[in-house]
């Protein structure tokens, strides 16, 4: 791989990196500290809810599975899948149908909740410039995503496998020693996409989406809530007397004179 690597290149793939994750760990670190009442996803169910009920486990859902594809493609080389026997072609061909049809559901989802803040008038008037500038953000990650495995799959800016320049720079951040040139190597559509993404992820403390970094996992594992249970103790029936002064000496004279008999 032989690719001449310029200044732009320096920057965006062996700097640019690195002042994202600064900020999305010291942004984080500072919205929880200066700002946890606002930790949240602000919510605007209670404006509108059927469409949400639709839209919102599509989009989820969707993107979730779209996170643990990145996982996949991104973390693991390549050549441990070639050591269990799963051949490229069968690799990608799992990862174009299951990752389109999570992009599919992702989008759906998400312009799905674009309409709603548009035509609801009252979510629409929540809705912040914050709100909007991470909307077009996370809109435009995702879609110039879909449009870079498409290009790739069908091979328009030539035959580039993103296993042998995206995900070798990806794990290269993590030793801090940036492979600069394989990143350089990848396909424009995939320039675009990474860099967008840092974008995202220099926003993402700033915005509602921060709350996915204290999803309530919790919950699937807690206790049902227990309104009333059944004790051994009975219960006297009819209101029960209030404790006064008077009632309390008096308790307390008749104790004092079962102890003197």
């Amino acid at each position: 791989m032989t690719t001449t690597v310029n200044a732009l290149d320096f920057f965006l793939w062996g700097i640019f990196p690195y002042i994202t994750l600064a900020i999305v760990i010291g942004g984080t670190i500072w919205r929880y500290k200066t700002d946890q009442f606002g930790w949240t996803t602000r919510s605007s169910q209670i404006y509108e809810s059927r469409l949400l009920r639709i839209a919102s486990p599509m989009f989820h859902y969707g993107i979730l599975v779209v996170l643990v594809g990145h996982i996949v493609g991104l973390v693991i080389p390549k050549s441990w899948t070639d050591a269990v026997g799963i051949s490229e072609h069968f690799y990608h061909l799992n990862a174009l149908v299951l990752g389109s049809i999570a992009a599919v559901a992702t989008l759906i989802g998400l312009f799905a909740m674009i309409y709603r803040r548009r035509t609801s008038a009252t979510v629409f008037r929540a809705t912040t410039w914050n709100d909007k500038m991470m909307y077009v953000a996370l809109t435009s990650a995702i879609v110039l995503g879909s449009v870079a495995t498409l290009f790739n799959a069908m091979e328009i800016e030539g035959h580039h496998n993103y296993r042998e320049t995206v995900s070798v720079w990806f794990r290269s951040l993590f030793y801090f020693q940036p492979n600069i040139e394989a990143m350089a190597s990848a396909t424009t559509s995939f320039h675009i996409h990474v860099i967008v993404a840092m974008i995202l992820f220099c926003l993402w403390p700033f915005t509602r989406l921060v709350h996915a970094f204290t999803a309530p996992l919790h919950y699937i594992f807690r206790p049902y809530i227990v309104y009333r249970s059944r004790g051994k103790r009975n219960h006297a029936r009819g209101w029960s007397p209030v404790g006064t002064a008077d009632s309390v000496n008096k308790d307390a004279r008749t104790v004092e004179r079962q102890h003197h008999h």
